[in-house]
């Protein structure tokens, strides 16, 4: 870990592949053996999915068994698609650009003040102290929760943004070239988890039509991996195996990190998913008492060296404490003074996304994925219905119910199937003694299930208009020749795909499901690539590596994508949102809105209820893949980045930020 490129290098494959385990076929290979080869090709339509869920027969018989752009605008063609924006072009350079007609700009930054008292941002002088008072880093997740609370207001609200981790060679000076892990200070460490968490800030538009942040507001609030006390509540609560000498009662945990994509509760509470947990611990898992659970999760896999002054983070001191990371974290943005709470009901495993929705008797229904390679999707149904009148009767909902893993049949139907302590091979003869192992070691639960292996199933985001909803899976490019056949053309799959899945009977809480591919992701001039994509995809248009997604107050799909240090090769292009038409005979069809600076992730996105502004994340800019940038060809660090986004002074590093994307003139985005 030499340097910023090869930190973050590492920082990506330390999700490979777990232990190996006996599993279902791969979605891919499934939807290949169902559509067969002739489904390869520009053009696709829904058709074939509309058929398959209204063939009530056909799936329970399956459940029987189952700033503006100065010089990125695309030439103009003719637009048949519902997103009415003119299309930029794929490309890469030190800032970013937006479709003309548009503004975004970036409203918070990395070092900003938050909390009352902060202080400004000093790069060259950077303390644990000041960071907890400040925006934090790398920013993932972006939620927007309207004030006056319960209305449709878009002109004021709480922006929940999470901090998913920490370049630590671009964040810190006078490091480059040294390894992180080793050489960083007691308060250098403390800085990095002081940065990691979430932020809550109040946000407002002025007279001008400008998102402002409102640096006195009593909601704004930072949650840290430092010292922001947590309650841990479910079943897995004051569990031993939750235990350690710090808290010897199993209900109460300091911080949450790697805090990836999340969601937004309908009586509004802020949900923040733990990802890549393992990356936080070190120490040698042998005699380890639970050596091969730790295993499972890959820990410990250490890219981050806090156990050399907290602990915590060295499994030989603390061995239950990676137990206590990898949860979904509730946080009530409009009470400032309730701590977090983990609800391990919604199991434990590398959270990116909880999207919710409602099902028809009212219980609310949160989807959820595992992000890595041949990892499972994941559905929690409540017990009780959600109160849409007293917001403080959904205080513990989230505590009872049902987690479920998917499996998807090989004719278009699927099964959510119930990870419950007693259900089939989940007993005592398996290792499983409560609902708190089950929840502890969900991914072991769903391997025995036979649930289907994906190509990192990062967002899933139910859209309310259809019914349907949408999975991103990233890539897989672990998957090998060996696990290919004729009709499997997606080994080594650098590029992804985007699945909907459509509830039998319109019902989210149902346990059958029908399914079917929007777009295998790609280059289409490609032939290599199996890559499909409707014909009216321009050059512009198609993408790779999907990751996060937003749906409009029209019904529409929007995708971020992230294809880490690897784009030079596989798209050429940086990372950005596009549109994509999931309806009619355009289905498949992909736009491109907006787009990064070298080296950044693009993550958000996130809607105003009005669809007037939408809130993009930009984050680890001037990092990912730098030595292939053309002119600057080195590792990015510190003292010497690939970009200096957002501010472009001199003075100041690279800086992760919030974007607020508005139409000039006003109005609703692409309409």
């Amino acid at each position: 870990m030499a340097d910023g490129d090869s930190f973050d290098r590492q920082l990506e494959t330390a999700d490979d592949e777990p232990a190996a385990r006996e599993t279902a076929p791969a979605l891919t290979e499934l939807w290949e053996r169902r559509i067969g080869r002739r489904g390869l090709l520009k053009g696709m339509r829904n058709a074939a999915l509309l058929a398959t869920v209204a063939s009530a027969p056909l799936a329970l018989a399956a459940c029987d068994d189952a700033d503006e752009t100065r010089s990125a605008a695309a030439p103009e063609k003719p637009n048949p698609t519902r997103f009415k924006f003119p299309e930029i072009e794929h490309g890469v350079d030190e800032t970013h650009h937006v479709a003309r007609g548009y503004r975004a700009e970036p409203i918070l930054r990395w070092g900003d003040p938050v909390v009352k008292g902060a202080p400004e941002f000093d790069p060259m002088n950077q303390t644990a102290a000041a960071q907890r008072r400040q925006f934090g880093y790398n920013n993932d997740y972006v939620g927007f929760v309207p004030l006056p609370y319960g209305t449709e207001a878009s002109d004021r609200g709480l922006l929940c943004v999470n901090h998913e981790f920490t370049s630590d060679p671009v964040m810190l000076p006078g490091i480059a070239g040294k390894d992180p892990r080793e050489v960083l200070t007691r308060e250098q460490v403390d800085v990095t988890m002081a940065a990691h968490g979430g932020s809550i800030v109040e946000i407002r538009r002025d007279g001008d039509g400008n998102w402002r942040p409102v640096p006195d507001s009593d909601f704004n609030r930072r949650i840290t991996a430092l010292d922001t006390p947590m309650e841990i509540a479910g079943p897995a609560a004051h569990h031993p195996r939750m235990r350690t000498g710090e808290d010897p009662v199993g209900g109460t945990v300091i911080g949450t990190f790697n805090n990836c994509a999340g969601g937004i509760t309908p009586w509004g509470t802020y949900l923040m998913a733990e990802e890549n947990v393992n990356m936080y611990f070190m120490g040698d898992p042998e005699g380890h008492p639970e050596a091969d659970k730790l295993k499972r999760m890959g820990i410990p896999t250490t890219m981050y060296g806090w156990g050399r002054f907290h602990k915590r983070f060295d499994i030989s001191q603390e061995p239950n404490e990676p137990n206590r990371f990898g949860w979904v974290v509730e946080v009530d943005p409009l009470a400032p003074d309730a701590p977090p709470k983990k609800r391990t009901a919604l199991g434990r495993f590398k959270h990116e996304g909880c999207e919710s929705i409602v099902a028809r008797d009212g219980r609310l229904v949160v989807y959820m994925g595992d992000d890595q390679r041949f990892e499972y999707l994941y559905k929690f149904v409540s017990r009780d219905p959600v109160d849409p009148v007293n917001r403080a009767a959904n205080a513990d909902l989230l505590d009872y119910g049902t987690l479920y893993v998917a499996r998807f049949d090989e004719d278009g139907a699927g099964k959510w199937l119930p990870l419950v302590y007693g259900w089939g091979p989940l007993t005592e003869e398996n290792g499983f003694h409560s609902q708190a192992d089950v929840v502890i070691d969900a991914r072991l639960a769903a391997d025995l299930v036979k649930a289907t292996p994906m190509d990192r199933p990062e967002d899933v985001q139910p859209n309310p208009l259809t019914n349907r909803v949408y999975v991103t899976l990233t890539n897989n490019s672990k998957r090998g020749d060996d696990q290919t056949d004729k009709v499997n053309p997606r080994a080594k799959n650098q590029w992804g795909q985007i699945v909907e899945i459509t509830p039998f009977a319109q019902d989210h809480a149902e346990e059958c499901f029908g399914w079917d591919m929007v777009v295998l992701c790609g280059n289409p001039a490609d032939e290599t690539t199996g890559a499909t994509w409707n014909a009216e995809t321009s050059e512009n248009g198609w993408f790779a590596c999907p990751d996060n997604l937003a749906v409009d107050k029209a019904g529409r799909l929007w995708v971020a994508t992230d294809q880490g240090r690897a784009w030079p090769e596989v798209t050429g292009s940086a990372d950005g949102i596009f549109a994509l038409e999931t309806e009619g005979d355009y289905r498949g069809t992909g736009r491109m809105f907006f787009r990064v600076p070298v080296g950044a992730e693009m993550c958000g996105p996130c809607f105003t209820p009005d669809s007037t502004t939408l809130f993009v994340a930009v984050q680890h800019p001037g990092t990912d893949g730098t030595k292939s940038f053309k002119g600057f060809e080195r590792a990015s660090t510190f003292e010497d980045p690939a970009t200096r986004w957002p501010d472009f002074r001199d003075d100041m590093p690279p800086r992760p930020a919030i974007v607020a994307i508005t139409r000039e003139g006003g109005g609703e985005i692409a309409s």
